[in-house]
């Protein structure tokens, strides 16, 4: 499929005419004001290129190519424009990574020359995105799985939080949610150093000893480290690493989505342990509220809406040897010492079927687990870039 082009204008005569005379050469959509064309960079994208007017009524170019960033990060952003002063240009290329900075009147050349240059430059950032998007897929997926055998209290802990964060994410509509997703889905990996009695001593709520407190608290530093030494996956180490602390003040703008992140994660964790513990997710929910008032009310709004048992189907008793990736394990599975093999929670994956097969082979597990199967599967590095 041909990438797409949107052209922003306030002048309907303008937009007829470059659509005229371009929409030969590229498959072109408009937008009358930066109103329409967030809506319609939110329901039909993703656009390769947005070629914005500056001077509009109720959002400038500026603001409108900003937030186009932010909700569409590999879309190449132009700037057209009447006023050619310097400072307008020095703001633009500022707040909005402008690709490039015409000004009026752009004959038809000049402004196929730019759409084209534009689209080699989206095709190259989509390449790298695609790339990134596999090799992180690819080993956080190692991680998780390396976690669900190792500690599987941490593990089931984690992938709740990312199912919560992911329904959050999706309602605030953010940039980048695979961010928050990877995020919650990695914050219990330093918690593969501690022990799985250790883990299942603190989700019960037993008082640990002070140096097995001091240990478990230092996971998130240890997360922290492992994750920062992959390229690309530096601000989701950050997050992790403050999830249990508040989160310094800063203005560095480069930075607001992480700071935020990590208030997000740190509440989804606590939201995660309260329904852990049997309060209502209403109550859950005013808790939270309360003890963070200065936090985003549009992510309360969002999680108040989240049910944690809404994705659950029908629950089953299903044969060791049945299993399928993606059902949901409804009871602890415990050898015969009572030693736990999976948690409550834990999604079922192809490695995970493969260690229970085994275990049940030399007779260390019964031969049914309590399951679920999802109405829909979670993928949490889908769209990574």
């Amino acid at each position: 499929m041909a990438e797409k082009f949107l052209l922003v204008d306030d002048d309907a005569a303008v937009l007829s005419g470059y659509r005229r005379i371009l929409g030969r050469e590229f498959q072109m959509e408009t937008a009358l004001g930066g109103e329409q064309a967030l809506q319609l960079v939110t329901e039909n994208g993703p656009y390769a290129v947005v070629v914005s007017d500056m001077r509009m009524p109720g959002m400038d170019g500026i603001e409108l190519l900003s937030r186009i960033k932010t909700l569409a990060p590999n879309t190449i952003r132009v700037m057209l424009t009447g006023n050619a002063d310097m400072d307008t240009a020095i703001d633009a290329i500022n707040e909005g990574a402008i690709f490039r900075f015409l000004t009026k009147p752009c004959s038809k050349e000049m402004m196929a020359k730019a759409l084209t240059a534009a689209l080699v430059q989206y095709r190259l950032v989509t390449a790298e995105s695609n790339l990134l998007e596999q090799t992180l897929s690819g080993g956080i997926q190692v991680l998780t799985e390396v976690l669900s055998l190792v500690n599987p209290t941490a593990f089931s802990r984690a992938e709740r939080a990312c199912r919560y964060m992911h329904h959050v994410v999706t309602r605030m509509r953010l940039g980048n949610p695979w961010r928050y997703e990877v995020a919650a889905m990695m914050s219990q990996l330093g918690c593969v150093t501690l022990p799985p009695e250790t883990i299942e001593a603190v989700y019960s709520g037993e008082k640990l000893s002070a140096s097995e407190q001091s240990l478990y608290d230092a996971h998130p530093d240890i997360a922290a480290g492992l994750l920062s030494k992959i390229p690309r996956l530096e601000p989701i180490a950050w997050m992790i690493e403050h999830q249990n602390r508040p989160v310094p003040e800063g203005s560095d703008p480069d930075m607001a989505d992480v700071h935020m992140g990590a208030g997000m994660l740190r509440l989804v964790l606590a939201y995660e342990e309260l329904i852990h513990k049997g309060t209502s997710r209403t109550e859950a929910v005013h808790l939270l509220t309360m003890r963070n008032k200065g936090f985003s009310r549009e992510f309360f709004d969002a999680l108040i809406t989240l049910d944690p048992n809404a994705e659950e189907g029908e629950i089953q008793n299903c044969r060791i040897e049945l299993l399928s990736p993606g059902m949901i394990i409804q009871g602890e599975i415990r050898s015969g010492d009572g030693a736990l093999v999976v948690s409550k929670g834990q999604e079922v994956t192809t490695p995970l079927i493969l260690k229970l097969k085994n275990l049940r082979a030399r007779r260390v597990i019964a031969g049914e687990a309590t399951v679920s199967l999802p109405a829909t599967a979670l993928s949490f590095v889908k769209g990574a870039s």
